[in-house]
C-alpha cells in the first residue's frame, strides 16, 4: 500500500510538471515571419491575408510575399488565405514558416456582396451575376458600363453612340419603366448613385449584379431595375505597394459610306428637278476626310496601398484624355481616390472614403438631320463640289449651295467646338463598425454625394450663318446637386452546430437638394472675349434660377437560415416613404424571399463523383420606383411669366403665373413583382459550373406623362400610374476549365431571352413616339396594348413599281387607295437574345483573352436612310441611289427619284450582329532578377476593341439607338455618332 500511494503521488507529480510545461509552452508569445508561395510555380503571393484563430491578430503579404505577425501564442491555429487558392490552417509551431498555397478550382468557396451584407458563392439563394475584373487594366474602358457588356447573363449593354465619354445603356431583364429610367442603381461600396461616370475601372476590385427582385428588393424603391454592387480597392497591410497603369489608344472608324460625287449629283439634282446647278461644278472637298479623324485616349492610373495590422490606406489618381474620331469631339476626367480603414479597438473600425472626379467633355450635334445642325447626317449630305470656306468672305464657312437648306460638317461643327460641359464630384463617406458581441455588429455610415456642373457655350458672330443670324451668342448653366445619406445596420449572425442564422435591420435615410442657374446672351462684337459680360444683350426669358428637393426615408430587415448549407432559405423586408408620392399613398412595403435546396448534399447523389454542387432555388419580390417623375409630381404646379417692366405703364409689373399641370392627389408607387426559379450546377472536379433562370417580371402603376384631350384642361398633361408591363425570359451562364496545366484555357459563356409585352393601359391607349425624316413628318414608334415597347410603325412596302418607279405600299385594309389607316407594325426593336462568350487563355507568363458579344433578333429603324436615300431635294445621296429606277420596266430595289417617301418596311433592317469586342494580349515579366530590385509585376500588353463585327445592317453601327435609355424609343439610327475600333498599348508595373 506504501508503495502504491508513492508511486501514485509520483505519477501525479510528473503529470503535473508536464502539463505545466505544456501549458507554460502554449501561453508563450512569439513573433512569426515568413512567406507565401504559389505551390506550382513558386512565385510569391502577395495580398494573402493571414488570421490567428480566435483572435484579433491578422495580417496581408507584402509583394514578395513576406509576413509578419506579433504576439501569437504558440500553438496557435493559423488560417492563411488568397482569392483564387485554397485556403490552409495551420498550427504556429515555429518562428518562421513557409507557406504554400494551390491555385483553387472551387469558385464555391467565393464572397459575393450582397445588399448591406456578403455571402459565400455557394449559399447564394437569388439571382445573382459576378462580372470578372481581371483584364479591366487591360481594355480601352473609360465608362464602367463597358465593363458589363458581354459578360453576366440577363444584363443587355449596349453603348447608344460613340461620342467620347458617353454613359452605357444598362437593362437587367428587359424595360420595366415606360417614363421612368430603366438604368439600375448603382452601389459603390455601400453607396447608392445615380451614375457611375465619374468612377475610373481601375480602381474597381468587384461588381456584383442583382437581377431579381429577391436580391433587390432590399433596396425597395431604388431597386426596381435591378442594382450593380460595385466594391472597389481598399488598403491592405505589409510592405507597401505602388501600381502604375498607362494606356495609348487609337480610335479609327469602324465603316465608310460612299456618296455621289459631283457629276453623280448632277445628275440625280437633274431628276428631282428642285435645284438648278451650274454644269462647271467639280469635286472639291471629302467631307468624310474633313470631319472624321484618328481618335486618340491616352489613360494614366497611379495607386499606392500600404498599412499595418490596424491602419490600412489605398490612394489612387488618374488622367484620361480622350479625342474623338470626329473633330472636335473630346473628352477629359481627372479622378483621385483615398480608402483608409483603422482598428482603433478590436471591437471599433473606422473608414474614410473620399472620391473625386472633374470630367469634361464638349458635346455635339447628332442625332437630326444635316439642316439642323446634325454633323453625322451632313458629312454624307453635303455636296462634294462645296468648298469649306466662303470664298468671297475667308472667315466664313461656306453657304452657297444654290438655295439648298444645309450646312456642312465643319460648320455644324464649330457651332459646338467652344462648348464645354464640365462637373466635378465629390462622394465623401465615414462609417465605423462596432463588434458588440462576437456574433452582433452595429455599422453606422454617413454619405456626402456632391455634384458642381457648369455649362457654357460660345458661338461666334461671324464663322457660321446661325451666329451670324444671332449676332453671336453664349449661355451658362450652373447647378449643384448635394445628396447626403445615413444608414445604420445591425447585424447578427450565429451557428447552433448545423443551423446558422443571420439577422439584419437598418434604416437609411437620404436627401437631396437642388440648385440650378442659367443665363443666356447675343449680340456679340466678335469672338475676342466669350464670357456673358461681353453679349449686349442678355435674354429676357433664357435667365433664371431653380431649385427643388426630395428625400426618402427607409426601414429594412433580412433573415437568413441555413442548415448545414442544404436548405437555406432568406427573406427581406424594406418600406420607403418618398416626398414624391402623395402623402396618402408616400409609405411603400417591398417584401421578398428566397430558397435554395442543395441535392449535392443529400444521400441520394452521395455516390454520383462528377456531381461537385447542385442546387435548385426559388424567390419572389416586389421593388418600387419613382424615377422618371418630378420632385413635386403629385402637386399642383405654376408657371411663371414676366411681364416687361420697361413698357410704358409697366414699370411696376409683377409676373403673372399660370398652372402647369394637373394635380394628381392619388399619386403612388410604380412595383415591379417578380417570380425567379434557378438552377446552379459546379461539376466534373469543379471545372464546369451552370447557373440557369427563368423569370418573370410584372410591373403595374406605371408612372406615366397622360396626354390630355386639347381643350380640356388647364394642362396639356397629367402624371399618374396608368399601366403593366410583362416580362419574362431565360438566362444561361456556363463556365469551364477546358485545360488546366501549364497551357490553361477557360471559358465563359452567357445567353438571356427576354420576352417584353405592354399589358395594359387606362387613360390613353396609344402613344406615338420618335417623329424622324422632317419631310416625312410621320412617327415612327407606337405603344400600346397587347405589343411589346418601341414597335416600329408604318406602312408594309412591296417593292418597287417597275412601271412607275415608287415604292408600293400595301392596302392592308382593300379600300383601294394608301392612308394612314393602312398602317401596322413593321418591327421590333427587342431582341430574340443577347450573348457573349470570352475565352481566357494562358501559358507560362503569356495571358491571351478574347470577348465576343452579340444580339439576334431585334430591327433597327434605319432613319438615316431617310435622309440619305430619299432623293426628294437638293441633299447629296449615298452610292446606293445609283441603282435608282429611271425607265420603265426596270427591276430594281432602289425606288426613283422624287419617290412617295413614308416610314416603312424599306426602312426596317436587321439589327443582328455578333461583334468580337476585345482581344488583349499580355505578357508579364516575372523573375527573381526583377523581383530583386523591388519589382513584382512588369506586364506590357496590347488590346484590340470592336475589330470584328459581322451583320447584315448597312448603316455604320448595329449598336445603336439614338434615344439613349429611353424605355419607350429603341433601335433607332438617325445620324447617330458611330464607334470605332480601338487599338490599344499598354504597360502595368507594380514595385
Amino acid at each position: 500500500m506504501v508503495i502504491s500511494t508513492w508511486r501514485n503521488k509520483i505519477l501525479t507529480f510528473i503529470i503535473f510538471a508536464v502539463s505545466t510545461i505544456s501549458l507554460s509552452y502554449a501561453q508563450e508569445k512569439i513573433t512569426v515571419r515568413g512567406s507565401i508561395k504559389d505551390a506550382n510555380s513558386g512565385e510569391a503571393i502577395g495580398g494573402a491575408t493571414l488570421s490567428v484563430l480566435n483572435s484579433t491578430i491578422n495580417s496581408v503579404s507584402d509583394s514578395e510575399g513576406n509576413f509578419s505577425l506579433n504576439n501569437v501564442t504558440a500553438g496557435s491555429r493559423l488560417q492563411v488565405s488568397y482569392i483564387g487558392y485554397e485556403s490552409q490552417t495551420l498550427t504556429v509551431s515555429s518562428t518562421q514558416m513557409t507557406i504554400e498555397l494551390s491555385p483553387s478550382d472551387n469558385v464555391l468557396e467565393d464572397v459575393v456582396v450582397i445588399g448591406y451584407g456578403s455571402v459565400r458563392r455557394k449559399d447564394v439563394t437569388t439571382a445573382i451575376s459576378t462580372v470578372s475584373t481581371a483584364d479591366l487594366d487591360q481594355r480601352p474602358i473609360t465608362n464602367v458600363g463597358q465593363a458589363i457588356q458581354g459578360r453576366a447573363a440577363g444584363v443587355a449593354v449596349t453603348q447608344p453612340n460613340g461620342a467620347p465619354g458617353t454613359q452605357m445603356s444598362i437593362r437587367i431583364r428587359g424595360t420595366s419603366s415606360f417614363n421612368g429610367s430603366n438604368e439600375p442603381l448603382y452601389v459603390v461600396d455601400g453607396v447608392p448613385v445615380d451614375n457611375i461616370r465619374f468612377l475610373s475601372p481601375n480602381d474597381i476590385t468587384g461588381m456584383q449584379i442583382l437581377k431579381d427582385a429577391s436580391s433587390a428588393a432590399i433596396y425597395g424603391s431604388r431597386g426596381a431595375n435591378g442594382v450593380v454592387l460595385i466594391t472597389t480597392k481598399s488598403g491592405s497591410s505589409g510592405q507597401g505597394k505602388i501600381s502604375f497603369n498607362t494606356q495609348i489608344t487609337q480610335n479609327v472608324v469602324t465603316s465608310h459610306m460612299d456618296v455621289l460625287n459631283t457629276q453623280q449629283y448632277l445628275e440625280l439634282q437633274n431628276e428631282i428637278g428642285l435645284v438648278t446647278l451650274p454644269p462647271t461644278l467639280t469635286d472639291q472637298t471629302d467631307w468624310f476626310n474633313e470631319t472624321y479623324q484618328k481618335g486618340r485616349i491616352q489613360s494614366y492610373q497611379l495607386s499606392i496601398t500600404d498599412g499595418t495590422e490596424k491602419l490600412r490606406y489605398f490612394l489612387s489618381g488618374g488622367y484620361v484624355d480622350e479625342l474623338g474620331v470626329i473633330n472636335s469631339t473630346y473628352f477629359k476626367r481627372y479622378n483621385f481616390r483615398a480608402n483608409v480603414d483603422n482598428d482603433i479597438r478590436p471591437w471599433l473600425t473606422v473608414n474614410a472614403n473620399v472620391n473625386y472626379a472633374d470630367y469634361t467633355d464638349n458635346g455635339i450635334s447628332t442625332g437630326t438631320g444635316a439642316n439642323r445642325g446634325g454633323v453625322v447626317m451632313s458629312v454624307i449630305n453635303t455636296p462634294t463640289f462645296a468648298p469649306i470656306w466662303n470664298p468671297l468672305n475667308p472667315d466664313e464657312y461656306n453657304s452657297n449651295f444654290y438655295g439648298i437648306n444645309i450646312t456642312s460638317p465643319l460648320e455644324n461643327m464649330a457651332r459646338s467646338q467652344n462648348n464645354k460641359n464640365r462637373e466635378n464630384r465629390l462622394i465623401a463617406s465615414g462609417s465605423a463598425l462596432f463588434k458588440i458581441l462576437p456574433e452582433l455588429t452595429f455599422k453606422s455610415a454617413f454619405t456626402l454625394d456632391r455634384r458642381n456642373s457648369v455649362n457654357t457655350t460660345f458661338l461666334d458672330p461671324v464663322s457660321t450663318a446661325w451666329g451670324r443670324n444671332q449676332r453671336g451668342e453664349g449661355s451658362d448653366t450652373r447647378s449643384m446637386n448635394t445628396v447626403l445619406t445615413f444608414d445604420n445596420v445591425l447585424t447578427y449572425t450565429k451557428s447552433f452546430g448545423l443551423h446558422n442564422i443571420e439577422g439584419m435591420a437598418g434604416s437609411s435615410w437620404t436627401n437631396s437638394d437642388y440648385t440650378n442657374n442659367y443665363i443666356y446672351g447675343s449680340h456679340y462684337r466678335d469672338d475676342l472675349i466669350q464670357t456673358l459680360n461681353a453679349a449686349n444683350k442678355i435674354s429676357w426669358t433664357g435667365t433664371g434660377s431653380g431649385a427643388s428637393q426630395w428625400a426618402i426615408m427607409s426601414y429594412f430587415a433580412r433573415a437568413a437560415y441555413n442548415y448545414d448549407g442544404k436548405y437555406l432559405v432568406t427573406a427581406n423586408l424594406r418600406t420607403d416613404g418618398s416626398s414624391k408620392i402623395h402623402p396618402d399613398h408616400r409609405w411603400g412595403v417591398f417584401p421578398s424571399m428566397s430558397a435554395a435546396w442543395r441535392l449535392s448534399s443529400e444521400e441520394f447523389l452521395n455516390d454520383v463523383s462528377w456531381i461537385n454542387d447542385l442546387k435548385i432555388r426559388g424567390g419572389w419580390g416586389q421593388t418600387g420606383n419613382q424615377s422618371g417623375i418630378g420632385d413635386y409630381a403629385y402637386l399642383q404646379l405654376y408657371n411663371i411669366s414676366r411681364v416687361e417692366w420697361f413698357v410704358t405703364n409697366q414699370e411696376n409689373a409683377l409676373p403673372t403665373i399660370s398652372p402647369a399641370n394637373l394635380r394628381t392627389k392619388d399619386l403612388r408607387w410604380e412595383t415591379t413583382t417578380q417570380t425567379n426559379f434557378g438552377i446552379d450546377f459546379t461539376g466534373f472536379n469543379n471545372r464546369v459550373t451552370v447557373a440557369l433562370d427563368y423569370y418573370d417580371k410584372r410591373t403595374k402603376d406605371m408612372l406615366m406623362y397622360v396626354s390630355l384631350p386639347a381643350g380640356s384642361a388647364q394642362a396639356s398633361s397629367i402624371v399618374r400610374n396608368e399601366g403593366r408591363m410583362r416580362n419574362k425570359g431565360f438566362e444561361a451562364s456556363v463556365s469551364t476549365k477546358n485545360l488546366i496545366n501549364s497551357f490553361k484555357w477557360d471559358t465563359e459563356f452567357n445567353i438571356s431571352f427576354n420576352k417584353n409585352r405592354l399589358e395594359s393601359l387606362e387613360l390613353q391607349q396609344i402613344y406615338m413616339d420618335a417623329r424622324t425624316s422632317e419631310f416625312v413628318n410621320e412617327q415612327a414608334v407606337r405603344n400600346e396594348p397587347g405589343h411589346s415597347m418601341g414597335g416600329f410603325f408604318g406602312y408594309i412596302s412591296d417593292g418597287v413599281d417597275p412601271e412607275t418607279g415608287d415604292l408600293m405600299y400595301r392596302d392592308l385594309n382593300g379600300d383601294g387607295k394608301i392612308s394612314s389607316t393602312d398602317r401596322t407594325y413593321i418591327g421590333d426593336p427587342n431582341p430574340d437574345f443577347t450573348f457573349g462568350m470570352t475565352n481566357n487563355f494562358s501559358y507560362k507568363n503569356f495571358n491571351l483573352s478574347i470577348l465576343f458579344q452579340g444580339s439576334y433578333g431585334n430591327d433597327i429603324f434605319n432613319a438615316s436612310r431617310m435622309e440619305t436615300e430619299g432623293m426628294y431635294d437638293g441633299k447629296n445621296q449615298t452610292t446606293r441611289v445609283l441603282d435608282r429606277w429611271q425607265v420603265p420596266g426596270q427591276i430594281t430595289d432602289v425606288p426613283r427619284a422624287g419617290y412617295t417617301m413614308h416610314n416603312s418596311t424599306y426602312f426596317i433592317e436587321d439589327g443582328s450582329y455578333l461583334r468580337l469586342k476585345n482581344i488583349s494580349l499580355g505578357y508579364n515579366f516575372a523573375s527573381d532578377k526583377l523581383r530583386n530590385k523591388g519589382i513584382g509585376r512588369l506586364q506590357p500588353y496590347m488590346s484590340v476593341s470592336n475589330l470584328l463585327t459581322f451583320t447584315k445592317y448597312t448603316g455604320m453601327d448595329p449598336e445603336v439607338n439614338q434615344w439613349g435609355n429611353n424605355g419607350a424609343v429603341q433601335g433607332i439610327d438617325w445620324g447617330t455618332y458611330p464607334q470605332s475600333k480601338a487599338f490599344v498599348l499598354g504597360l502595368n508595373i507594380e514595385f
